[in-house]
C-alpha cells in the first residue's frame, strides 16, 4: 500500500496523468507536495514534494476560458502533465504552496511556430559568412 507525503488534504480532483500512456485517477494537493494516484493501478502513482517544483505550466486557451493541461516541471525529474475536471480549483490550491510568479503560462501554437522562423541573434552564423567577411 502506498503511504501519502501529505498530513493534510486540501482538494481531491478526479484527473488525467499524461506521462506515457493516459491513465485516470485522482489528483491529491496538500501540506507537503503534489500527488496522482491512478484508480486501476494501486503501484502507478506520482508524488512530487513542493520543495521539488520549479514551475507549473498551464496550457490556457480562449482568454482563460478554458485550461486544457498543466504540467509540473521539477527541478530533477522532468515534467508530469495533467488534466483534471476543474482545473481552475486545482491551480488555486496549487497557489497556495507554489509562488503565483513560479506559475507560467505556455507557449501557444502560432508561438512556437514563429519562434522557428524568427532568426536568433545569439546563434552563431555559418562559416562561408565568416570567410567572406575576413576577406
Amino acid at each position: 500500500m502506498v503511504e501519502s507525503i501529505n498530513t493534510k488534504a486540501d482538494l481531491i480532483e478526479k484527473a488525467t496523468s499524461h506521462l506515457g500512456m493516459t491513465d485516470y485517477g485522482k489528483i491529491m494537493v496538500g501540506d507537503k507536495g503534489f500527488e496522482f494516484y491512478d484508480d486501476r493501478d494501486v503501484n502507478n502513482y506520482i508524488q512530487i514534494p513542493w520543495t521539488e517544483v520549479d514551475l507549473v505550466v498551464v496550457s490556457i486557451m480562449f482568454g482563460g476560458k478554458w485550461i486544457p493541461r498543466f504540467a509540473l516541471q521539477t527541478k530533477k525529474n522532468g515534467t508530469f502533465s495533467f488534466s483534471s475536471r476543474d482545473p481552475k480549483k486545482v491551480l488555486r490550491a496549487i497557489r497556495v504552496y507554489i509562488k503565483p510568479d513560479r506559475i507560467v503560462r505556455s507557449l501557444s501554437f502560432f508561438q512556437v511556430v514563429g519562434r522557428a522562423f524568427k532568426r536568433n541573434p545569439n546563434k552563431k552564423r555559418n562559416k562561408r559568412n565568416k570567410r567572406n567577411k575576413a576577406k
